[in-house]
């Protein structure tokens, strides 16, 4: 069994290949003058990858990246600097994918014809979403979709809180209370989809303005939420993963707040943490070198493999655990800037 890695990056995407899952070739490099944000993989085809770009709108490869083309150029319409990228679970040709400035588009044939939904818009609170800093402007962060019924759609905007839909995105309602409201991903319980986890920014907590801190959990779809991991004195999150081959096992990590303050903040400090619980309770993962000063903005789990996982720090480390985080190998990959990954295998 072949492994592939697709990997964004700050500079564009790359492929690694391996045949054992821990020796692994870089074979393709691609997008260079592009941020790559979101990667995602079709489970059936893994030859086929898509990759959203931070200014050029959505790009896909089917021949394990080797070549690259953009399926609605010379059309009017779609993405343009795209932050996300949803499959739909059911329908694998059907795409959502969220951008900055705040925006969200549908395809139904894996990008060569968008529609736009207007109706993220329709709430008055999402044009006063203001953003601190210069060089980022509001934007939808994540999306998942229900797998049970594919009509429930949630969206992610980061300090904006969320927005959900029962009706395939034809209408939207803002969910603003119970949690921080700068919401970067959105799981689904692998085994019940009402269970809702999110991994936050932290900005209301950081201003003794959220119940909690980093992450949080609903039980009833999104209506009530219960803060965790809130024995971290963390605030900042990204990476939420729950591992398909070992029930209740969640991967994350928490820090002092995001990558780029660590530049101003001296004492900037990460945790990679697990939870064998469902997330109600966490551990902090030691991954056998000094990664505190690192954030893994991709967590990865093996379905093929019960208990492999990997850490992908934005400084280009890999690192690789074969027995559910106990105990970790640095491996020999080493990619700049990493933004996202996404793992499959050809079997």
């Amino acid at each position: 069994m072949e492994s592939v890695l697709y990997v964004g990056t700050e500079r564009g995407a790359a492929v690694a290949r391996s045949q054992d899952g821990r020796s692994w070739d870089v074979t393709a490099r691609a997008l260079d003058q592009w941020s790559v944000p979101e990667v995602v993989s079709n489970p059936d085809k893994p030859n086929m990858v898509i990759a959203g770009t931070r200014g050029d709108g959505v790009w896909v490869s089917d021949d394990f990246g080797q070549s690259w083309t953009k399926p609605n150029r010379g059309k009017r319409g779609g993405p343009a600097k795209v932050r996300c990228i949803t499959v739909d679970p059911k329908h694998p040709r059907r795409l959502y994918v969220g951008c900055e400035p705040i925006d969200l588009f549908i395809s139904d044939d894996l990008g060569q014809s968008w529609l736009r939904v207007e109706s993220v818009w329709d709430d008055p609170f999402i044009a006063t979403i203001p953003y601190p800093g210069p060089t980022v402007e509001p934007h939808l962060r994540d999306i998942a979709i229900d797998p049970v019924n594919t009509d429930i759609v949630y969206a992610a905007l980061q300090v904006g809180y969320m927005i959900k839909s029962t009706d395939g995105g034809e209408t939207w309602r803002l969910l603003n209370e119970g949690f921080d409201c700068d919401v970067h991903t959105i799981v689904l319980g692998p085994t019940d989809s009402r269970r809702v986890y999110l991994a936050t920014g932290g900005n209301d907590a950081r201003k003794d303005n959220a119940p909690g801190k980093a992450l949080y959990l609903s039980e009833d779809g999104a209506e009530t939420w219960t803060p965790l991991a809130t024995t971290f004195e963390e605030t900042y999150s990204v990476p939420l993963v729950f591992d398909p081959t070992n029930a209740g096992t969640v991967y994350s990590a928490v820090a002092s707040g995001p990558p780029g303050s660590r530049r101003r903040n001296p004492n900037y400090g990460a945790i990679n943490i697990r939870s064998r619980d469902g997330g109600r309770t966490w551990q902090p993962i030691n991954l056998g070198e000094d990664t505190t000063k690192n954030f893994p903005l991709a967590i990865l789990t093996d379905a093929e493999r019960p208990g492999w996982v990997y850490y992908a720090l934005d400084d280009g480390r890999f690192y690789l655990s074969e027995d559910g985080g106990d105990s970790w190998v640095r491996l020999e990959l080493k990619l700049d800037s990493v933004e996202s990954a996404t793992l499959t295998h050809i079997k």
